[in-house]
């Protein structure tokens, strides 16, 4: 008797909580929701408030309201009727684009040789390059200058407002930032099929590119676009590397943006420009999200 007396209330309880349960889901899946709604409209909220800035008027562009009273063309007219502004999204394509593929071809074989093979100061070099990220921008401008000016040693050319001097500078941070990623990635790899590539009579570099490369292509887009995105939005260096929109990029043209009128306020156009310049990346992460996806969650997963 005692013993169903002590067994009872537990029973009683045990019963309790199976009815709640159901409920405790539910409310815990209505939590989950609304936090991912608030936090949706954290993320996209300020993109919505640039392409509505970019509709508004001038003369509505201070006013609070979330859709305009008249849909506006004039902000984007004036954008891509600015001659400076798509030279500047020209150079901008065709600098991130170059300093992008020069880290990933170099990066993909430092990264293979970092994380694949075995030799001696291996940490040493992987921490010396992630070193090399955690150094401010404004801290190196001037060491970055002298460079690009041809002052640090003899016969060195002059790169001072061109696309190459900006290549070379992007590559300060775009290149440490992909040989890391990828010396991690090519770590993670079963080296059972790069042994098996040998064994079949290939050459390390056959395997490597007939067999690595490939799987690591997820890798490889991901990093990829992350170190384009950190080109394009690149400002400062732009900004102090270049003299004309012969090379200057679009985030110093942005800037510079001065209105029609020295009254003028741009808002407006700068909204509008911000929006075209946005829009590229968007594109980027929507058509390679499937292998963005892939490579931010490879090796997550054991077995």
């Amino acid at each position: 008797m005692a013993t169903l007396a002590a067994t009872a209330p537990r029973a009683m309880t045990t019963g309790l909580r199976k009815r709640k349960s159901p409920v405790g889901a539910i409310i815990g899946k209505i939590l989950f929701g609304l936090i991912v709604v608030v936090l949706f409209i954290y993320m996209v909220f300020p993109f919505y408030w640039a392409v509505l800035s970019a509709l508004k008027a001038p003369a509505d562009i201070t006013s609070v309201s979330y859709w305009p009273s008249q849909i506006y063309w004039g902000n984007l007219e004036y954008v891509f009727g600015n001659r400076d502004f798509l030279l500047a999204l020209r150079n901008s394509a065709i600098v991130s684009v170059t300093s992008v593929a020069i880290a990933l071809v170099l990066g993909a074989f430092s990264a293979y040789a970092l994380g694949r093979m075995q030799f001696r100061g291996k940490s040493f070099v992987l921490y010396l390059i992630l070193s090399m990220t955690m150094f401010p921008a404004i801290a190196i401008l001037g060491a970055l200058f002298k460079m690009v000016r041809g002052e640090w040693f003899l016969n060195t050319p002059n790169l001072y407002n061109t696309w190459w001097a900006l290549i070379a500078t992007y590559l300060t941070f775009t290149l440490p930032f992909t040989v890391w990623v990828l010396a991690n990635f090519f770590r993670a790899m079963p080296g059972d099929l790069e042994q098996a590539a040998l064994v079949d009579g290939a050459t390390p570099f056959q395997a490597f590119r007939q067999i690595l490369l490939p799987l690591a292509l997820p890798g490889l887009v991901t990093t990829g676009l992350l170190a384009f995105i950190a080109a394009w939005n690149e400002f400062l260096f732009a900004l102090t590397f270049t003299q004309d929109y012969s090379a200057r990029t679009v985030q110093p043209a942005i800037a510079s943006f001065s209105g029609r009128t020295q009254f003028d306020e741009p808002w407006g156009s700068i909204m509008a420009a911000s929006v075209v310049v946005t829009v590229p990346l968007i594109v980027l992460v929507l058509i390679f999200q499937r292998k963005i996806l892939a490579g931010l969650t490879a090796g997550a997963v054991k077995g």
